[in-house]
């Protein structure tokens, strides 16, 4: 189980300010564009400042940008917004953020870079074998444990936690290591999905965003 499975609920709160997007002229990939130059920005602030009191925007800003990224998916489905430059800047969007915003972590006092820099690699790893598996006629895959959605939210708890308690800087090494382990879980789990599914089976995963 993972965030993917509250998603539907998360979308329908969600619903008012889609519209209001809509009603305004913006589309889908604006909000793609918008959520990536924020996690940019984001990013280049916790590295030109790594002081763990900064690192409390992180569950703010994870949060905003889950909100983004599922208005982004709503706006292509139901206001016929789909396209293939959406979907790269989707795909390449969520992993240049994640990167943007979880290396950061590596300029704390007692974290391990190495251990960072495989963590990120690693989750890098688990989007590109979501989207390798549809080359084998399976649906993108989203499977866990941790997948996008969990890792803003152990990334972000984490953020939190350092600003509210710096003592907790010394857990970077073990969090790290455990969301490297995780990572790789995922990868092997998307892969063996993918190898599990027929081909010809009708449907995607009940959670699969449409591109932007």
């Amino acid at each position: 189980m993972t965030l993917y499975d509250i998603k539907p609920r998360f979308q329908q709160l969600l619903r008012p300010c889609l519209i209001y997007l809509h009603r305004r002229g913006i589309t889908a990939n604006q909000v793609t564009v918008a959520a990536l130059a924020a996690s940019l920005l984001t990013g280049l602030l916790l590295c030109l400042f790594p002081r763990p009191a900064l690192f409390m925007i992180l569950p703010l800003w994870l949060f905003i940008r889950m909100a983004l990224n599922a208005i982004d998916g709503m706006l292509a489905r139901e206001f016929h917004q789909q396209s293939k430059r959406g979907a790269l800047l989707n795909e390449a969007g969520d992993v240049i953020s994640d990167a943007a915003l979880y290396l950061p972590f590596a300029l704390l006092p007692g974290a391990q870079p190495a251990l960072v820099v495989i963590a990120v690699l690693l989750a890098v790893l688990t989007e590109f074998c979501g989207v390798l598996v549809q080359t084998l006629g399976a649906p993108r895959g989203y499977g866990g444990p941790l997948g996008k959605s969990d890792r803003a939210l152990l990334f972000g708890a984490y953020g939190l936690c350092i600003g509210l308690w710096p003592s907790t800087l010394s857990w970077s090494p073990w969090l790290f290591a455990l969301a490297a382990l995780l990572c790789a879980w995922t990868c092997v789990n998307r892969c063996r999905r993918a190898l599990n599914t027929d081909p010809g089976e009708p449907g995607k995963h009940p959670h699969e965003e449409k591109s932007s």
